[in-house]
């Protein structure tokens, strides 16, 4: 995003259009490159049976992230509509994914701790993975549709 914001202003609507596509095309990818990865890791996890692994930095992460994450997503979705960018509005649906992926960890670990329910961590995943691919595929249709493609 930072390659495409650094365009802003400074080329012709034609040429802003075409960066913005192009942008919208690579998140798209990020959203299923993410999804598969996710998906991968808890499908791996049930199969070997393997528990949330618990560590203090893991928990101080996701807290953190839980914190920062939504403000992220809500100043780039509003700078993205102010400045009539989709590739930022998308960008900032994948800031949000991080949040949700964030509150699933501590959620998983906490189920893991309290109930010894390690697999609501995979579970939580695969779910995630799913809304990812969704997400995704939304932004990739737009990008196409906005190309005319």
């Amino acid at each position: 995003m930072i390659w495409r914001l650094r365009q802003h202003g400074k080329i012709s609507h034609k040429d802003e259009e075409r960066i913005e596509k192009k942008a919208m095309k690579l998140i798209s990818v990020t959203f299923f490159v993410l999804a598969a990865y996710i998906f991968y890791e808890a499908v791996r996890k049930l199969i070997v049976q393997e528990p949330p692994e618990v560590t203090i930095p893991g928990i101080m992460i996701a807290c953190i992230s839980i914190i920062i994450m939504p403000v992220l997503a809500i100043q780039k979705y509003r700078i993205g509509k102010r400045i009539r960018s989709k590739a930022l509005v998308a960008d900032s649906k994948e800031t949000l994914a991080c949040f949700t992926m964030s509150i699933a960890l501590l959620l998983g670990l906490l189920m893991n701790a309290l109930l010894g329910f390690w697999q609501a961590d995979p579970v939580a995943g695969i779910i995630i993975a799913l809304y990812l691919v969704r997400e995704g595929r939304e932004v990739w249709l737009e990008a196409h549709e906005e190309a005319g493609e």
